[in-house]
């Protein structure tokens, strides 16, 4: 497929303008890492959206080191007495508990939208039930 010079060229360097702008912004902001944080500190709901997004993103990174970490202990469980069944139901509770958390944040999502709040809602809720999986989880290794 070609793309005509005059009317394309624009648009796509446009929109690596924005990409680039979205980048450089998201380098500059200081990392936020608490909900808390970003609504104090966010003057627009833009501004409070992409702060929400470096606490979400820290949160998901720490969620996977957990559930890595959890992983390892079954994983080592299983070799040392042959039952596999502990580690198999964790990764499936896992895998349940990533499409619960979906769920349980789009409904929260839905009910507000088409408002301004809706996906700060998301993000909020998708955040509290993360950290509180990285709770759950971290408890299990004291």
């Amino acid at each position: 497929m070609k793309l005509k010079y005059s009317s394309h060229i624009g648009m796509f360097s446009g929109i690596g303008c924005l990409v680039a702008l979205m980048a450089t912004t998201a380098m500059a902001a200081p990392k936020s890492t608490t909900i808390e944080h970003c609504e104090k500190n966010s003057l627009k709901n833009t501004e409070l959206v992409l702060c929400l997004d470096q606490v979400k993103n820290r949160a998901d990174k720490e969620l996977t080191t957990w559930v890595n970490n959890q992983i390892f202990i079954l994983e080592a469980l299983s070799k040392k007495t042959g039952r596999g069944a502990p580690l198999n139901i964790f990764n499936r509770s896992q895998k349940l508990f990533g499409k619960y958390r979906e769920d349980n944040c789009r409904w929260q999502y839905l009910q507000v939208a088409p408002a301004t709040g809706a996906t700060t809602a998301y993000k909020i809720c998708y955040i509290n039930l993360t950290k509180a999986r990285i709770a759950e989880l971290s408890k299990l290794n004291r």
